[in-house]
């Protein structure tokens, strides 16, 4: 039977909250703190340590001592698999607990994070424990005098640094691939999303990890993530979260060890609408992509380009629906929409909302703050006739706003779409077999969605084109990222 909200409540108010980063293995404080509060009610949750370049570098030690002197590179891949099956299936009896941490951390809908969040980090788990045991070299035939041998060797500790709008998902894209190929880890999650990350680093000491393997180390990012960034012990770095960010990391190796930075940045992602397209259901899953997670996705079609002959009546049906979804407590479970991560980061994107009505974007539904709701919260936002090159046009909000661009032909909306830096993803609606392929080979995207948006699965990579950044998580092209090549020559 599934919880109700009242039973969610209860189960808030006696959870066990991590209070400790996990580092080789075992609890660890710092000198310093930080209150972390949820933005549901505005509520201090814990105290948590804000680490130092102390902290990072005994978090990295105890990496780079359990890769060169620990079992876990050098056991037997079918071994790595077990224990990461085994991972997976703690997460598994554990997620109500993990969904909850999730929920009170970064307000998430609490059958969002059960259903969607939990589902695919179990998923990834599994997945890329089968690959641990699967991953073979190759033997080129170089003739009859020599052999060669290329071999695959993971590329030693692996730094990963990720967001709070999918803090676990995220998290299991890089941590999986870099345990199942052999090599050790340091996660600093966000100031904003900490505690299931401190909760997953116990479960996985608990399901069987050597010490050390997987390290979780709390704090900001202008210290802790530049001390990560910087340290010379870390062979690589995977990181999901700003542009400018991603940009300080790449300066970060160039100021250290030239290790490798495995970026998943920022997006402002066209969703495109052609006139025969199935406009009840691209409108309800145009609405979907506004208020789902509370549009704190890279990936949000947050520009609907759409065709004139079909655009007031798509626009009405995308705003009917945005105006009957149930914003609120996000340990309800029929909330669909909860509060933003922060007060601070709502007003980030009210900041949006008010420079796009003052460059002449007309606001058609929403953008004010739910009456009566104490947290973070935030009603979607429309705006409809959005100028090309204006702000909401071009830089990514991250939050529940749609800017809404007319066209009049496939060539101005191909056009429009690519006419951003960013090029994480797209989406394209129509009932044409031909134009849906020639569109969609022409969309500078990572990921193009045909007649549906944030459809996937673990078999498919996911990264972005230009300033969205570079490699791919997901699929066995993740496992490249996290492995070194080695060629040995033997003449005969």
């Amino acid at each position: 039977m599934n919880p109700t909200a009242q039973e969610w409540a209860l189960r808030a108010a006696g959870v066990r909250l991590p209070s400790a980063m996990l580092i080789g293995g075992r609890p660890h404080d710092a000198a310093a703190h930080w209150a972390l509060t949820s933005p549901r009610d505005g509520a201090e949750l814990v105290v948590l340590p804000d680490a130092d370049e102390a902290d990072v570098d005994l978090a990295v030690r105890r990496a780079r001592q359990a890769f060169d002197s620990g079992p876990w590179p050098t056991l037997a891949p079918k071994e790595r698999k077990r224990v990461l099956h085994a991972l997976a299936d703690a997460v598994e009896a554990h997620r109500e607990e993990l969904a909850l941490l999730v929920s009170l951390e970064m307000g998430k809908p609490v059958g969002d994070a059960l259903l969607i969040e939990l589902r695919t980090t179990v998923d990834t788990y599994r997945w890329y424990a089968e690959w641990a045991d699967k991953l073979t070299g190759e033997t080129p035939e170089v003739g009859p005098d020599a052999l060669a041998l290329v071999t695959r060797e993971p590329v030693g500790v692996v730094g990963v640094v990720v967001p709070w709008n999918f803090p676990m998902t995220l998290a299991a894209w890089k941590i999986a691939p870099a345990l199942a190929v052999g090599c050790t880890v340091v996660v600093k999650p966000s100031e904003q999303s900490p505690l299931s990350a401190l909760r997953l680093a116990e479960l996985a000491t608990e399901a069987g990890l050597p010490d050390g393997v997987l390290n979780v180390v709390t704090g900001n990012g202008p210290r802790a993530g530049r001390a990560l960034g910087r340290h010379p012990g870390v062979d690589t770095i995977a990181f999901t979260g700003s542009t400018e960010v991603g940009a300080a990391f790449l300066g970060y190796a160039a100021e250290s060890n030239l290790k490798r930075v495995w970026l998943e940045l920022g997006g402002k992602s066209p969703n495109i609408v052609l006139p025969d397209a199935d406009l009840d259901l691209a409108a309800s899953t145009a609405a979907w992509g506004v208020y789902f997670n509370q549009g704190q996705m890279c990936t949000a079609p947050s520009r609907l380009i759409v065709h004139r002959d079909v655009h007031g009546e798509l626009l009405d049906r995308i705003t009917a629906r945005l105006a009957s979804i149930r914003i609120g407590d996000p340990l309800d479970p029929a909330t669909e929409m909860g509060p933003l991560v922060s007060a601070a980061h709502r007003e980030h994107v009210e900041s949006h909302i008010a420079l796009a009505q003052a460059q002449g974007a007309r606001l058609t539904f929403g953008g004010d703050r739910p009456d009566s709701l104490p947290g973070a919260y935030l009603r979607p936002a429309v705006f409809d006739d959005v100028e090309p090159g204006t702000a909401l046009s071009r830089e990514e909000v991250f939050g529940p706003v749609l800017a809404v661009h007319p066209i009049d032909n496939v060539e101005q909306a191909v056009a429009m779409a690519n006419d951003s830096e960013y090029g994480l993803a797209a989406g394209v609606w129509t009932r044409d077999l031909a134009t849906a392929h020639r569109v969609s080979r022409r969309l500078r995207a990572g990921t193009v969605w045909v007649n549906c948006y944030e459809e996937g699965g673990l078999s498919v990579p996911f990264g972005g084109y230009k300033r969205s950044g570079n490699g791919r998580d997901k699929s066995v092209h993740a496992l490249e990222k996290y492995t070194e090549l080695k060629t040995t020559w033997v003449q005969l």
